[in-house]
């Protein structure tokens, strides 16, 4: 059994879109959880800061993921302005499931049903490497903010006041 076949399915599907998409990072799994980007960022040995952490926002009624920092907080208003919406909310955690097809804490920035609108926090692409969830929250990907943007079509703004 490959390394790739002991990884969940979820995760599974994520390596494949990296696959598909030519980039050589790997999906890992780790023993605790990487729920939060303090439990990621202690697992890692890494800056909380270079946790691409998933949050699903519905703006305007539409979801969009989006990939922020670990050292911030997304400002719905700071949100709603760089995408021109007039709402910003949170997604429940069953609109999370049914958008992504993943749980909160294991949202990975691709494998999801059908693609998703994806905005990248400016912060993320001061890191070398970022460390996005891979499809469960015990699964990890090192990505470069580059990659990221390719793999995500996402577009770049800023996710907080500070």
């Amino acid at each position: 059994m490959t390394d790739d076949q002991r990884l969940p399915e979820r995760s599974r599907v994520v390596q494949q879109h990296l696959t598909d998409a030519g980039i050589p990072a790997r999906v890992r799994e780790l023993p605790g959880s990487t729920r939060t980007a303090a439990e990621a960022a202690a697992a890692l040995g890494c800056d909380v800061g270079a946790i691409a952490s998933s949050l699903l926002f519905l703006a305007d009624d539409e979801p969009v993921l989006v990939m922020t920092s670990g050292r911030h907080r997304v400002d719905p208003d700071v949100l709603a302005a760089q995408l021109g919406a007039a709402a910003i909310v949170m997604a429940t955690p069953k609109q999370v499931r049914t958008v992504t097809g993943q749980a909160i804490g294991g949202v990975a920035p691709v494998g999801h049903p059908e693609p998703v609108k994806t905005v990248i926090d400016n912060t993320l692409a001061s890191y070398a490497t970022i460390w996005a969830a891979g499809g469960t929250p015990h699964t990890v990907m090192p990505l470069t903010f580059a990659q990221l943007t390719a793999i995500t079509g996402g577009t770049h703004v800023h996710v907080s006041a500070n």
